[in-house]
Order: C-alpha cells, then sequence, then structure tokens
C-alpha cells in the first residue's frame, strides 16, 4: 500500500526554522518526482518546491520561487526513503498545511500531476 506520512510541522517564532519530513511506504522514493505543496487559509493549494527521480535538481514553482527561493530546499534520504523540506527564515505567510507528494512522471511542481499525496502538516509561524 502506497503511503506518504508528513510529519515536522508545528508553530515557530518568525525568522525560525522547521525541518518537514515525508517518509514513504509502499514504494522507492528515489524512483519518483517529489513535491512539497501548501494550502494556507482561504487559499488553494500551491506548489512550493519539486524534485525529480533519482539525482535530479529541484525546482521552485513559479508561483512562490521569488518568496522562498534562498529560504527553502528539498532533499532525500534513500536510505530512509524519506524527504525533506527544510525551511529557514520563515515569515507569518508561510503559514500552511504543507503537503508532499509522489508521482512517477510528474514533471512541473504542479499539484494537477501528482498521483500520491499524505495527510498534510500544519506550519504556523507566528509571534
Amino acid at each position: 500500500q502506497v503511503q506518504l506520512v508528513e510529519s515536522g510541522g508545528g508553530l515557530v517564532q518568525p525568522g525560525g526554522s522547521l525541518r518537514l519530513s515525508c517518509a514513504a511506504s509502499g514504494f522507492t522514493l528515489d524512483y519518483y518526482a517529489i513535491g512539497w505543496f501548501r494550502q494556507a487559509p482561504g487559499k488553494e493549494r500551491e506548489g512550493v518546491i519539486c524534485i525529480g527521480p533519482g539525482d535530479s535538481r529541484p525546482y521552485f514553482a513559479d508561483s512562490v520561487k521569488d518568496s522562498v527561493k534562498g529560504r527553502f530546499t528539498i532533499s532525500r534520504d534513500n536510505a530512509k526513503n524519506t524527504v525533506y523540506l527544510q525551511m529557514n527564515s520563515l515569515k507569518p505567510e508561510d503559514t500552511a498545511v504543507y503537503y508532499c507528494a509522489a508521482d512517477r512522471g510528474a514533471y512541473q511542481c504542479s499539484g494537477d500531476l501528482y498521483d500520491f499525496w499524505g495527510q498534510g502538516t500544519q506550519v504556523t509561524v507566528s509571534s
């Protein structure tokens, strides 16, 4: 059974950091494109950062690139079958539920292209 489980969310002050984890079971993450997405209250889900299978270079969703580039990074730990989202210098506008998603053939950081989703983890940036 394919499953993605996110963890690591929480409440953090502006300027702080969080590392979200996305643990996969039932399939090997390294063979899949992985994306991190977020949905803020009252807003549509948006892509944040995605990475292709294997050693592909990560890329940002166009809609958030200027906002998160230099602060957010994505990485894989194939031994743990886990992908991470490192978020630094967090801002209140980063507050959202963050989701990871996987797909064999996704080529853009668009949620419509991803088949498998986790349940999400809440990130709240507030003083």
